[in-house]
């Protein structure tokens, strides 16, 4: 584990003065926002937290792999914390990421979602990991950013506990964009098998009833996307992939 976080902060380092986050080779009409979480805190216990790889590499690859260029953002922008746990499971884009300057560079100088246009890009995806549950769910560029999106016919997305960002996003006739669809999110079997019930701030699946969304399960960490339109969201890690390729299914129709 210590090797891959020191090949890790080499690459960083090399990546950081190499690389851009921004890309402009295809129309800005068809690229994809993937937002991460900024905040590193477990609750109150003291331990670390942040994005969940996977849930980032797995719809990034999926993305570049079919043509269209991926910014990434956060809620304050610069490095983005990575849940180390993450490495503590096998997957098959761990050694890609730690040999990718491009992306490398993108997760440690991520674009302040402030400074974010929301015309400039078609699709909109809020990545899990547990910090979402803090930083995601009040966030007033979240709301302004995906309510455009959406209201401009693009596609907003989430996945695992990125959908406590779908909680208060407001369209602009003042309803919740979730009130009257499906999503999936993390379920609270998922959060106690982690040992997180205690923990989080709130159960998403409540939250998200709460503002006239219907919560479809799916068994514990297996594959489960729901597609409602052009809102889209993934339950779990496990989701991730088939999330993305829906959503490359839906641009590749329009």
């Amino acid at each position: 584990m210590k090797n891959i976080l020191k090949l890790a902060i080499v690459i960083f380092i090399t990546a950081i003065a190499t690389t851009s986050n921004a890309t402009d080779n295809r129309s800005i009409n068809e690229k994809i926002l993937i937002v991460l979480t900024s905040h590193a805190t477990l609750g109150d216990t003291g331990k670390k937290t942040g994005f969940w790889l996977p849930e980032l590499t797995h719809p990034y690859y999926e993305f570049k792999n079919s043509g269209y260029n991926v910014d990434i953002a956060s809620i304050e922008g610069g490095m983005a914390p990575l849940d180390a746990k993450a490495f503590e499971e096998p997957d098959e884009y761990h050694q890609l990421f730690l040999s990718d300057a491009e992306l490398m560079a993108k997760v440690m100088r991520t674009i302040p979602l402030s400074s974010i246009n929301s015309s400039d890009y078609k699709v909109i995806l809020f990545s899990g990991g547990s910090g979402p549950m803090w930083d995601f769910p009040d966030n007033k560029d979240i709301g302004r950013i995906a309510s455009a999106i959406y209201e401009n016919n693009g596609i907003v997305s989430a996945v695992c506990h990125g959908t406590a960002a779908l909680i208060n996003i407001k369209l602009s006739d003042g309803s919740y964009l979730i009130k009257g669809k499906n999503v999936a999110a993390f379920t609270k079997e998922e959060e106690i098998m982690i040992n997180q019930l205690d923990i989080i701030p709130f159960l998403l699946q409540e939250k998200l009833e709460e503002h006239g969304a219907t919560h479809i399960y799916g068994k514990a960490w297996q594959e489960n996307v729901v597609v409602t339109g052009r809102l889209m969201t993934g339950q779990n890690p496990a989701s991730a992939k088939k999330l993305a390729q829906e959503i490359v299914k839906h641009l590749k129709k329009t």
